[in-house]
């Protein structure tokens, strides 16, 4: 290489060099630095322009580079067109021509083979325009007959294969200095996560250097700079002023990056693979280099690797792409998008998009647009190319020292554009809710004027007059969504949305726009949009539901957002309304599309993942299962992931998620109970298990600290109430009490859970449990504990339903005897745990009290509670054994109901009384508690 700059003749820039050595030397304390830089400089300007491959320097979402470009194109009509771009993508470009721009080429792939699992998705974004150097490229190159576009940059693989440092960001338009903050708008968002790959990363990597021309161009942020200082001097000079330019500020940056080793390596690894390309493409082509055209960013173009230009050496080894499958699409894109992901000022892409247009109409330039193009003019027939211009053969001239020389030009006030722009935005001030005026306009003129003057300005540019607008007009608050920086961006050129076209997208996308034509929708539509299906009368529309249901699962919120109807296991759908925005969010349609040819496939893929996940829980697997019996309709997919779930309960050794396997469990029996002839063979074997289970978790459970009282009730729920089914199928009760005897808390709520599974099993009577209560109560030790009892209580209701009125009973006990310091307290505990955990247990506990306390409020007074009313006979009875044979008259009234009960407990005396009466009062009398028992029991009857 530098044998190569030494026989460089000096004298196309030999008073550049002059010029540049002598400054050096007066402002330097020793020249060899500051000089080394400056002629450096001169030297990769001299270098890239004496090139025989032509090389064209852009910028990305530059008005001047696009311009450049179609008026290159026009000149030179080459046969080959070198880009800038990933390789991969080259496939997608056709299609381009069924978008509306701006979109991005995207190149996706959700399995990774060589990456970390971490990194997964992997994402590559390339933003187009129509006011990208990049996009009149593909335009030229893809209409005009005989002319072959080569992508030649680095693949979308190896941009991950290059991020060492796991940044996703490695040479990316990502990695820019400080980001000036993008809108808070939802477009701002379309490209998501992915790494921006984009022609003509173009800014100053070295923070000083950034803030030395900021401050001294007397601008906020480097967009404004860009605009000022480069965008529109440029907009109007001639291809060679402003190739040397680029190729001067492409070098600078360059040479005056800081240190960064990894991107270094990163950036001439890219301009090593680019020229490793060009040149196997020459030598396959045998394509007269003269007749090609290499457009890259200017960064890239002044480049001092030893494989540069065709001459350059061949060492650079391009290694392998991974074995990871990339996937490529088409999404919509925004300015907002594009400002945020490549770090610009809010805005200064729409600014572009506008000064892109006026420098078209000023120029008479004719650009290139695709042909069919969504938006666009109807292109005129390209002609066949000419035959090159032997560039090599008239050695370039010095424009650089003329353009540094001259002063800046002093463009005139528009008064007429100004004025425009004023009454624009008061106009949309007003409409955003601001008390804007005419004299808010006047206002808005003059400062826009007085703010360029006091930057040095004659005309007042776009950021001028936005400074002006939110300083006359905004005042203290914004009223609306809005404030009136958003308002000048959106009136400079608005946020414009792309647009995939229907033949562009993927095969699920098509799929999912066909099968949703009965609802006669603008599917492609920004905006919400309202459908409504009456199934009932046009049956046919059930399966735009089943579409509608399966869309709300996969895609973001609101992208289909159910206003009226539900799916429910065993129901069927009558009526439903929905709120569509597919336009909006079409990039999450078009990723589903990366995942498979229809929805039905994706989400068996996403169900499947989802229950075979590393730290899948049976309580998941058991959703996957619902979710493909109630969107699917699919019994196989259900039976395996049945199955899958209950190799996931049997390795769980903690009970966290026993309520919700309790819930979905019983929802998936109720739902098999009414519509399948038998249960599926799955859910058998997982009630059978998760009864042995649970039984044995169920000690470690009751004295565990981690585990909550929710989740021991749950787990005694899905004993109790699957006991039956479990006990058909083979299991032993005996193992459900033997943990039961085995459980022995220490918590006051897991005590109360203890008590009521016991009474459920029949070890502990009412009584006996009414008497513990009674007990606690009394007890001045426990009083403060007893909340928490009742607390347990009420979790008891999920396991054994039955104790509802008992727990009625308890906390009007409660109520009744509690001191106020204890109870008062206690109060928001149990409000908030019935809120959390036991909200499907309050109405249990509201529908049983409303039907013991009185409905009016005068029946209170007199009002017994119904387990007082109970005692009051039982006290009675050893009053009436005391009194003698009074107690049998009852007995003695039907002898023979005395006499088959005598004979089923295998008694065969005979009845014996001193008084006078039928027979069988002597058996009676040896027997009362039998006897009154009996009794009882009749006079309930």
């Amino acid at each position: 290489m530098s044998g190569t700059l030494a026989s460089t003749p000096e004298s196309t820039f030999g008073e550049l060099r002059a010029q540049l050595q002598e400054a050096a030397a007066t402002f330097a304390d020793g020249p060899d630095a500051l000089e080394g830089i400056l002629l450096g400089m001169v030297d990769d300007v001299d270098r890239a322009v004496r090139e025989p491959l032509e090389i064209f320097p852009v910028c990305h979402h530059s008005p001047a580079s696009a311009l450049a470009v179609a008026r290159r194109l026009r000149e030179k009509q080459p046969k080959v067109v070198y880009l800038e771009l990933c390789e991969d993508m080259a496939p997608l470009l056709s299609e381009l021509r069924n978008c509306k721009l701006p979109v991005a080429v995207q190149a996706f792939a959700t399995d990774v083979d060589g990456f970390p699992a971490e990194w997964s998705p992997l994402s590559v974004v390339a933003p187009i325009t129509e006011a990208s150097a990049e996009y009149q490229a593909i335009a030229y190159a893809l209409d005009t007959p005989g002319v072959e576009l080569v992508l030649v940059d680095r693949s979308s693989d190896h941009v991950f294969q290059w991020d060492a440092r796991g940044t996703h960001g490695a040479g990316s338009g990502a990695e820019q200095g400080t980001p000036d903050a993008p809108p808070p708008e939802e477009e701002a968002t379309l490209h998501g996560d992915a790494v921006g790959v984009e022609i003509g990363d173009l800014r100053p990597r070295f923070a000083e250097l950034e803030e030395h021309l900021l401050r001294h161009g007397r601008v906020r942020h480097w967009s404004e700079w860009w605009h000022q200082y480069v965008e529109l001097p440029l907009g109007d000079s001639d291809h060679d002023t402003y190739r040397q330019v680029m190729l001067l500020i492409g070098s600078l940056f360059r040479r005056l990056a800081p240190g960064d080793t990894h991107r270094v390596r990163v950036d001439e690894d890219r301009e090593r693979y680019m020229w490793t390309r060009m040149r196997e493409h020459l030598a396959a082509s045998g394509t007269d280099p003269a007749d090609c055209l290499y457009v890259c960013g200017a960064f890239h173009a002044a480049s001092r690797v030893a494989e540069f230009g065709v001459h350059g050496t061949d060492t650079f080894d391009i290694g392998p792409r991974s074995a990871t499958k990339w996937l490529h699409g088409l999404i919509p894109s925004s300015h907002a998008a594009i400002e945020a992901q490549f770090g610009l000022a809010a805005g200064s892409v729409s600014i572009a998009a506008t000064v892109w247009a006026k420098n078209v109409r000023r120029t008479r330039v004719e650009p290139y647009r695709l042909a069919g193009q969504a938006g666009a003019k109807r292109s005129r027939a390209r002609k066949t190319p000419a035959p090159a211009v032997a560039a090599a053969a008239v050695p370039p001239s010095d424009k650089l020292t003329g353009f540094l020389r001259q002063p800046p030009a002093l463009d005139r006030l528009d008064e007429a554009e100004l004025l425009g722009w004023s009454v624009e935005i008061v106009r949309a001030a007003r409409r955003n809710g601001y008390l804007a005026s005419t004299a808010d306009a006047i206002a808005v003129f003059e400062t826009s004027i007085l703010l360029a003057g006091m930057r040095d300005r004659a005309k007042p540019t776009p950021y001028d007059f936005q400074d002006a607008a939110v300083t006359c007009i905004e005042k203290d608050t914004v009223p609306g969504r809005r404030d009136v920086r958003r308002l000048v961006e959106i009136m400079m050129g608005s946020d414009r949305v792309g647009q995939v076209g229907y033949e562009a997208l993927p095969p699920l996308a098509r799929d999912v726009h066909d099968r949703l034509a009965p609802l006669n929708l603008k599917l492609q539509q920004r905006g919400v949009q309202r459908a409504r299906l009456d199934i009932a009368s046009q049956p046919e529309l059930e399966r735009c539901s089943d579409v509608l249901w399966m869309l709300r699962y996969l895609m973001p919120h609101g992208s289909a957002r159910p206003i009226m109807g539900e799916r429910k296991l065993g129901e069927r759908p009558i009526q439903e309304s929905w709120d569509l925005a597919l336009g909006t969010h079409q990039r999450a349609l078009i990723e589903l599309g990366y995942e498979g040819v229809s929805i039905e496939q994706v989400l068996e893929q996403r169900l499947r993942r989802t229950a075979y996940a590393p730290h899948a829980t049976a309580a998941t697997v058991l959703a996957a299962v619902e979710d493909a019996t109630l969107y699917l309709r699919s019994a196989r997919l259900a039976d395996e992931l049945g199955v899958r779930a209950l190799e996931v309960l049997s390795a769980e050794r903690s009970v966290d998620g026993a309520p919700e396997v309790l819930r979905r469990v019983r929802r998936l029996l109720a739902y098999y109970r009414t519509s399948e002839p038998v249960l599926p063979q799955w859910i058998e074997s997982f009630v059978k298990t998760g009864y042995a289970h649970y039984c044995t978790l169920l000690p470690t459970a009751f004295t565990d600290e981690d585990a909550t009282a929710r989740q021991v009730a749950a787990m005694l729920g899905f004993l109790f109430s699957m006991e039956n089914l479990a006990l058909s199928l083979g299991c032993d009760r005996t193992q459900l009490e033997l943990a039961v005897a085995q459980s022995h808390p220490d918590d006051p709520s897991r005590t109360a859970l203890l008590w009521a599974a016991q009474v459920q099993l029949g070890r502990l009577s009412r009584a006996d449990l009414r008497a513990k209560c009674d007990e606690l109560l009394a007890n001045p030790l426990v009083v403060p504990a007893y909340p928490r009892y009742l607390s347990g209580f009420v979790q008891a209701l999920e396991p054994v339903p039955g104790l509802t009125d008992f727990v009625v009973e308890a906390v009007s006990n409660a109520f009744g005897r509690l001191p106020d310091p204890v109870l008062l307290p206690w109060l928001p505990t149990l409000i908030t745990t019935l809120r959390s955990g036991g909200g499907e247990l309050a109405p249990l506990l509201i529908r049983e009290a409303g039907r013991i306390f009185p409905g009016r409020l005068a029946a209170l007074d007199e009002w017994v509670p119904p387990w007082r009313a109970q005692l009051e006979p039982a006290a009675a009875h050893p009053a009436r054994r005391a009194a003698g044979g009074h107690d049998c008259t009852l007995l003695a009234a039907h002898p023979a109901t005395c006499d088959a009960m005598a004979s089923l407990l295998g008694c065969d005396s005979t009845w014996e009384t001193a008084i006078p009466g039928p027979r069988g009062a002597a058996l009676a009398g040896r027997h009362p508690q039998t006897a009154l028992a009996l009794e009882a029991l009749l006079a309930g009857a």
